[in-house]
């Protein structure tokens, strides 16, 4: 299940990566920045300058490695009857995981509420879950459904 969680993983982490540069080309939530927040909060922790990759990269790999890891570990736990649902439900959790832990640990508050913008980040954070973990799902259960076709034996018609 290893590699079929890393390449869903692989799969949900392209999808918010492409949305995440349309977001950038489109000027949509100019003063929500996540990437830039969790630059300035490496570089406060590690005292110098990180390069703007850097924050990309890990959330790249964190989604293709640890998150899809995560899920895969989880896949037959977790409610719904398709890859999509259970994908969707491990979506719902994380957004949670991350409106009430990970924005206030940048000290941007709980989804995000000390930039004044109203609800649009916490849902615009929400769709970019979403769209990665619904995919992840997808993506896992297909892989989960494949079985490689097996030769003819011989002497069988």
């Amino acid at each position: 299940w290893i590699w079929k969680a890393a390449i869903a993983g692989f799969c949900g982490s392209a999808v918010h990566t492409l949305l995440m540069y349309l977001k950038s080309r489109t000027g949509l939530l100019p003063a929500f920045q996540p990437y830039e927040n969790l630059q300035a909060a490496l570089g406060h922790l590690t005292g110098g300058e990180v390069h703007r990759i850097v924050p990309w990269a890990m959330s790249f790999l964190n989604g293709s490695t640890f998150l899809g890891f995560c899920f895969g570990w989880l896949y037959a736990r977790l409610p719904g009857n398709s890859g999509a649902a259970k994908g969707m439900t491990f979506g719902i959790l994380g957004w949670a995981v991350m409106g009430f832990v990970f924005f206030p640990l940048l000290g941007l508050g709980p989804f995000v509420s000390k930039l004044d913008l109203g609800i649009w980040p916490a849902l615009f954070s929400l769709a970019m879950i979403l769209a990665y973990s619904v995919v992840l799902g997808i993506v896992y259960a297909a892989l989960n459904s494949w079985r490689p076709i097996e030769p003819p034996r011989a002497g069988l018609k």
